[in-house]
């Protein structure tokens, strides 16, 4: 596969972040996801951050891409109820204003309950420790997506 083939493949992966596909390219190995991993372990922590922060908030009323629209559908995370909607809202507020970047989780592993109580959870941990569970989380989502593509 070409690099061009291989970035069009598997950019989509990672949200609006072709560049993970990009440098795991260039990387040796069979396994796709170990190499995506590989990148984002050596990347800078502006990137990481840069990548967490291209995920849209969970629930929010705004255009995502389809992958993230499926897979927030698959959730019940795109018909709430008003008090469901205003929980969801609160947390992402209150996540955005103490880290800095959306909540992220895998959706597919999870149902509303488990995603607001894992939010509140979360919410307790510092900023280094989300970013590092927000990349784990990523990963997590980027093997979904993956297994999707095959």
């Amino acid at each position: 596969m070409t690099r061009n083939d291989f970035i069009n493949r598997y950019g989509q992966l990672f949200e609006h972040s072709p560049w993970v596909a990009a440098r795991a390219y260039d990387l040796p190995g069979d396994c796709l996801l170990s190499r995506f991993a590989a990148v984002l372990d050596a990347a800078h922590e502006d990137e990481r951050l840069a990548l967490i922060c291209a995920h849209p908030e969970l629930a929010a009323k705004v255009d995502l891409t389809d992958a993230s629209a499926a897979e927030q559908q698959g959730a019940g995370l795109r018909a709430l109820t008003e008090p469901e909607f205003l929980t969801f809202h609160g947390l992402n507020a209150a996540y955005r204003d103490k880290f800095g970047f959306p909540f992220v989780i895998c959706v597919r592993e999870n149902t509303k309950s488990s995603i607001i109580a894992a939010a509140s959870r979360r919410l307790r941990n510092d900023p280094a420790t989300e970013q590092q569970i927000a990349i784990a989380e990523i990963l997590k989502i980027a093997k979904y997506r993956l297994e999707a593509l095959r």
